[in-house]
């Protein structure tokens, strides 16, 4: 199952304790998905303030 970090709302790979951003608070129950795949060119990154290509989750409980 995977799981999305609650501090900047990526989505890890199973397995993982810790995300990329440092923190070790991450929940399996999260709703939404979006994928960033250039950071630069997308409005909807900016909107939410990610600053790294991957996968993100919209809510994480």
């Amino acid at each position: 199952m995977e799981k999305a970090c609650r501090d900047c709302h990526r989505i890890m790979e199973s397995g993982k304790a810790v995300c990329v951003c440092g923190s070790n608070s991450v929940s399996g129950d999260w709703s939404g998905y979006v994928a960033i795949i250039d950071v630069a060119e997308s409005e909807i990154a900016k909107k939410l303030g990610i600053t790294k290509a991957g996968r993100y989750a919209l809510k994480v409980r």
